[in-house]
């Protein structure tokens, strides 16, 4: 009697093959099983932000910037506020007469590679320190915007009720606050207070920002964060409905507690996004504003400023405006692609 295994199976039969169900070997079994690598949320968050190339691009570009805006300067030759005598108005790459005499006579004198102002003050050093003023004030915004928004935001969402209403009427009126006004307002309030601040010891860069500069903080830390408030809000609201929330809450955890510990810090992924991507709106804001005169006191340089400056000279001397207005498209194209980037890599919505 033959095997049935090696019996040749009819191909216009319906039977099933027998040879179809042998067991696999353990061979074959290892071979089929495929387990990925058990990683955390910030692991996975990274590993995904590596693999996207236009936000690592974006990021080593704004790497480069802050190279140039806050460490060049410390080394560099020329000062923001030093006016060379002679050298007024200089092009690109070019050097004064006295300059030229100093190198004839065997002198090393280091090149204007943007050239000069009006004052006869090195226009890239100018340019370095603007951006430095505008990052930073960009970066200082977004860290009040996220610290005032996320916790009224937080507050909101976890009550709700009358105190989310309550609240969110008072963010509905906060939409409709003219923030160019009160800038001014404010502005033309702290002059005295801010002058008087200044002569105290310890306080003088206080009156080297100005009281334009002083004002723009305050709007941005009493106008700019409901927008954050919103964004915190919806998430707490679903975060609130879950299993861990309950059971804090059974354990007798404090609301204060339960804010901190539980819902902002699963609001992290979305709070840096976010933040990333209000850096860009806050230094867009501050060169708009510096543009209009309401940014730092003279001598200190912004690229709104810097560019404000250069209208007055467009037409001979272009590149004094090509500078600065490239250096602000420059940062907020490459802080929005790193936004959307972080947003890619560390929204769970997104991933694939």
């Amino acid at each position: 009697m033959s095997n049935i295994s090696e019996a040749k199976k009819n191909p216009l039969s319906l039977q099933l093959n027998v040879n179809d169900f042998i067991p696999a070997s353990a061979e074959e079994k290892d071979s089929l099983v495929i387990m990925r690598e058990s990683v955390s949320f910030w692991k996975d968050g990274i590993r995904r932000f590596r693999r996207n190339k236009i936000a690592m691009s974006a990021l080593t570009i704004v790497l480069v910037i802050i190279f140039f805006c806050f460490i060049v300067p410390s080394f560099y030759p020329y000062k923001y506020a030093d006016q060379l005598k002679g050298s007024e108005r200089l092009f690109p790459m070019q050097h004064s007469a006295q300059e030229l005499a100093r190198i004839e006579a065997g002198e090393k004198v280091f090149p204007h590679f943007l050239g000069t102002d009006q004052n006869g003050r090195d226009y890239a050093i100018r340019v370095m320190v603007g951006g430095r003023v505008s990052m930073a004030v960009g970066i200082v915004a977004s860290i009040l915007i996220l610290m005032i928004g996320s916790l009224y935001g937080a507050i909101a969402g976890y009550f709700g009720g009358v105190i989310d209403l309550i609240m969110m009427r008072i963010v509905d009126i906060i939409y409709t606050v003219p923030d160019v006004l009160i800038i001014i307002l404010l502005a033309a309030t702290l002059k005295f207070p801010l002058e008087s601040l200044g002569k105290v010891a310890g306080f003088g860069w206080i009156h080297t920002l100005g009281p334009n500069m002083v004002s723009m903080f305050i709007v941005f830390a009493l106008l700019y964060w409901v927008g954050m408030a919103r964004i915190v809000r919806s998430q707490i609201m679903i975060l609130k409905q879950n299993e861990y929330v309950t059971a804090a809450k059974a354990l007798g955890a404090r609301k204060r507690r339960i804010i901190g510990k539980h819902l902002i810090t699963n609001c992290i992924g979305t709070l840096i996004v976010t933040t990333t991507l209000q850096i860009p709106s806050s230094i867009f804001t501050e060169s708009f504003l510096s543009f209009l005169g309401l940014g730092v006191q003279a001598p200190m340089p912004s690229l709104g400023s810097l560019a404000s400056a250069a209208l007055n000279g467009f037409q001979t001397y272009p590149e004094k405006l090509f500078a600065p207005a490239a250096l602000i498209f420059v940062i907020i194209l490459s802080f929005n692609l790193l936004g959307d980037g972080l947003r890619d890599a560390f929204d769970p919505k997104l991933k694939s």
